[in-house]
């Protein structure tokens, strides 16, 4: 895959870029990334890549021409997904970045002040995409985070391909809880199913686990998941104990 950021601040990517899985996966030639600053495609002397919005109103809009031309100097096809970091645009998710993974060539518009031309949104991007209901400074921190979730999907970059396939949202459940040695600690204890040696029973108990934990903690994500009636089973038996209890 290949991943150019266009940004004013190009030296906020070199760490994150620079470590653990990004890191190791530009090692492995599974990802090469590029950083484009595109001040240096301002068409005036002084490098401004900002002015007054039209009509009038508080703060500086991103002019098109540095964007423009910072994109044309970098190569791309028709299949390049150049996507904008905004608030205005879809809210990412682990759907999103599944998509993303799949494809060879990723642009992020990085931007500041208070917004884009409209002229870059219109003729320039393929993808808006925000990390939530609030408002940064700059796109570089979502663009980073929206890299680390895709790239670790890209085949081969984690090294065992089930450890993404177990995690929260990708089958649109959250995660089943994890032990790991000591077996016991302070008086606490690993659930018997998981030393019984059965891994029928372990994977019956890590679903239950998945389900019980999205209906406590995210219960909005059962909306859109097909419950079976053993699903449902398990959540009424559950409702039944806290009456209990």
């Amino acid at each position: 895959m290949k991943i150019d950021y266009l940004t004013l601040f190009p030296e906020m990517f070199d760490g994150v870029l620079n470590h653990s899985i990004l890191k190791r996966a530009q090692e492995k030639g599974m990802l090469d990334v590029n950083t484009v600053n595109f001040r240096h495609f301002a068409e005036n002397k002084h490098n401004q890549v900002d002015d007054y919005p039209f009509g009038g109103g508080q703060g500086m809009v991103l002019k098109p021409e540095p964007v423009f031309n910072a994109m044309d100097s970098i190569e791309h096809t028709e299949d390049t997904r150049v996507i904008l970091m905004c608030p205005q645009g879809r809210p990412f998710s682990q759907q999103i970045a599944q998509e993303l993974s799949e494809s060879e060539h990723l642009v992020f518009i990085c931007g500041h002040y208070e917004g884009y031309d409209e002229r870059i949104r219109e003729h320039l991007v393929t993808d808006e995409i925000s990390m939530g209901d609030y408002v940064l400074t700059g796109g570089e921190l979502p663009a980073m985070v929206m890299t680390d979730a895709v790239v670790r999907l890209l085949p081969g970059v984690l090294g065992n391909q089930q450890s993404h396939e177990d995690d929260s949202f990708q089958d649109g459940l959250l995660e089943f809880p994890q032990y790991t040695r000591p077996r016991n600690y302070k008086d606490m204890g690993v659930p018997d199913v998981l030393l019984s040696g059965n891994h029928a029973h372990i994977e019956t108990w890590r679903h239950e686990q998945k389900i019980l934990r999205t209906f406590e903690k995210r219960p909005d994500l059962l909306e859109s998941y097909t419950l079976t009636d053993k699903d449902k089973d398990i959540i009424e038996r559950y409702k039944n104990q806290l009456k209990k209890d």
